[in-house]
């Protein structure tokens, strides 16, 4: 191989990446307002660059700065988005989500394996970028469902969406270039060569993440926060905290026979009945007459110690977290709002008690606000007035139902609007498989087979065009658009293969596993500062005539560069990555710290199996 020989311009390519990853790791801007500035000043040196370096060479054609916006990647990661909210919107994803947690429960070494485990084989048959995007609505369901935030949930799947690539030699590009990579003379892979090396990281991600994931996942998150701001107000206003606690009343129990306005009235209206169910029969804010059976499952808001007092005296069976109201109760379906009694609403000098709120709206009043005073007891006889403050939790879909009611103003209005199409589900599932379909059995050009869909539930009324404009994330289009050119810089200018070979040079005459590994770790750098299919292009040469001049086998050599290309953990520049870096809050550093042993896990694993195996 011709030696190759560091000029101006790959030292003022790498200078510009070592400035990328400054601003990446300090996190003094935005990463998207970071991959922006990286691209213009890109743009600049390569427009001045005629002038300041060397005749006849060039950083970056000036022409070609923005095709990031234009490539095969980012357009498929929009339609993906698109496809994504069309599935949820038909209402077909809750239904997933609801399937999950029936099996998984609620708590979070339950669903991560469960989530993580569905993606990453789904992924291995379908562009990993795709499948984390369609599994995006359902995780977010099963956060708001479930209370666990989307920042412990999104890392693991998008992790094993990645890993997921590995499992078939249709899992992921650099895969499916690899065999017309090979020379001419050496045998391919087939389809399923490469499964259990796939299977096995697949493995390693889920236990990785049940194992240590509360270590290096980060604790909170932007919706977790926004609740808990929520709950901090209506603490900090009305005095009013508590937590919701799922009992189920068994035959003996003092509470059979008697009303849910009996039960209220036991505990000093200390504790309130928010959901009942009986039999196959769910109420949510039950009305007062309703009878409590033996074998109903109550939902009930109060201070868990007064609850469990409640509990022992009423001989009821505590339950450590809710499980039939789950869903009926999650974040997405219900929660506590604030409603004021306007001027000429016909509520006024009208008792609680009398115009019955939870039958008559499905409101369960916790407490009314009249000038400085909190009314928390004894406010069922309160009779109304112009002005008063109702603090209610209810379902949204009732609250939102109130909205154009002029008998109430409701100051609530960040709750959650959510208007399924479940009569568009058979367009939905029908674009979404006529895109799939495009992507497994015929070549057309991936962003082409995607936006075909994505196009199909706009035209079908699944999405309005402003609902699929919403879907997008912006952010992440702009941070993967304008970090192509720099890749593009990085292999036009030699950067990448001079990296290559400086490195083999330091290692010398060493032992084919450590030339392997060493192969390996150029893969995953590369793929962090460029595309993978660049990485793989430039590197599956270079590993074949260095396992031949090894004596090592080139075959294996070859598929360790295309599997370790998807070694993409440490920073959000994989498309999977930057998809889930806005939904689920995570900073540059959460990726560092949960990638880090990620990363270090994959090489290890990888290498075992291919050696193993092959």
């Amino acid at each position: 191989m011709d030696s190759i020989v560091l000029n101006m311009e790959m030292i003022v390519v790498m200078s510009i990446l070592a400035f990328t990853m400054y601003l990446f790791i300090s996190e003094v801007v935005r990463v998207d307002v970071a991959a922006i500035l990286v691209m213009v000043l890109l743009g600049v040196i390569s427009y001045v660059w005629p002038w300041i370096g060397d005749p006849g060479t060039q950083i970056l054609d000036i022409k070609h700065l923005f095709d990031g916006f234009s490539s095969n990647a980012v357009i498929s990661i929009i339609a993906v988005m698109i496809i994504g909210a069309g599935l949820d919107k038909s209402g077909i994803m809750g239904q997933v989500a609801n399937k999950i947690m029936s099996v998984g429960g609620t708590t979070e070494k339950r669903i991560i394996p469960l989530i993580s485990s569905t993606v990453g084989i789904i992924s291995s048959f379908m562009q990993n970028v795709g499948a984390a995007a369609l599994f995006l609505p359902v995780v977010n369901r099963i956060s708001n469902t479930t209370g666990l935030p989307m920042s412990r949930l999104l890392m693991p799947m998008g992790f094993c969406a990645i890993l997921g690539g590995t499992v078939t030699m249709i899992g992921s590009s650099p895969l499916i270039l690899l065999n017309d990579l090979l020379p001419a003379d050496m045998e391919g892979f087939n389809l399923f060569d490469v499964t259990p090396v796939g299977l096995a990281l697949i493995a390693t991600g889920v236990l990785y993440f049940v194992l240590l994931g509360r270590y290096v996942l980060p604790a909170s998150s932007e919706q977790e926060d926004t609740l808990a701001k929520t709950m901090l107000h209506f603490k900090s206003t009305y005095g009013l905290e508590g937590q919701r606690i799922e009992v189920v009343v068994p035959k003996n129990s003092p509470l059979v026979g008697k009303t849910v306005s009996d039960l209220e009235a036991l505990s000093n209206y200390e504790i309130l009945i928010l959901a009942s169910l009986s039999g196959s029969h769910m109420r949510v804010s039950p009305a007062k007459d309703v009878k409590i059976q033996a074998g109903d499952a109550l939902a009930l808001l109060g201070e868990p110690a007064t609850i469990e007092s409640f509990g022992q005296n009423q001989q009821l069976h505590m339950r450590s977290e809710l499980e039939v109201f789950a869903e009926s109760l999650g974040q997405n379906k219900a929660g506590i709002s604030e409603l004021v009694i306007p001027p000429g609403s016909r509520l006024s000098n009208k008792s609680l008690m009398d115009l019955q709120m939870r039958k008559t709206y499905g409101l369960n009043v916790m407490a009314v606000f009249r000038g400085e005073q909190t009314i928390r007891q004894g406010f069922r006889e309160l009779v109304l007035h112009a002005g008063d403050t109702l603090v209610v939790h209810s379902l949204w879909d009732d609250l939102s139902a109130l909205e154009k009611n002029r008998d109430f103003a409701i100051i609530t209005a960040d709750y959650p609007h959510e208007e399924l199409r479940p009569h568009k589900l058979n367009y939905a599932l029908g674009f979404f498989f006529v895109a799939i379909a495009l992507v497994l059995f015929t070549d057309m050009r991936l962003s082409v087979a995607l936006l075909t869909g994505a196009v199909g539930m706009i035209l079908s009324g699944v999405l309005t065009i402003d609902e699929a404009y919403e879907a997008v994330s912006w952010k992440t289009v702009f941070l993967l658009a304008s970090l192509i050119p720099l890749g593009m810089a990085v292999e036009i200018t030699g950067t990448a293969a001079w990296i290559a070979q400086e490195t083999l040079n330091i290692l010398g005459d060493v032992p084919a596993w450590m030339l392997q590994a060493a192969i390996a770790v150029l893969a995953t750098f590369f793929t962090l500062v460029m595309s993978n299919v660049g990485a793989t292009v430039l590197l599956v040469p270079l590993a074949v005539n260095i396992a031949l001049g090894a004596g090592a086998d080139p075959r294996i050599f070859a598929l360790t560069v295309a599997i370790a290309t998807s070694n993409s953990f440490l920073i959000p520049t994989h498309q999977v990555n930057a998809l889930i870096m806005g939904p689920g809050g995570y900073r540059v550093k959460d990726f560092m710290l949960a990638g880090g042993g990620m990363t270090i896990l994959f090489l290890i694993v990888s290498m075992i199996m291919m050696n193993l195996i092959f």
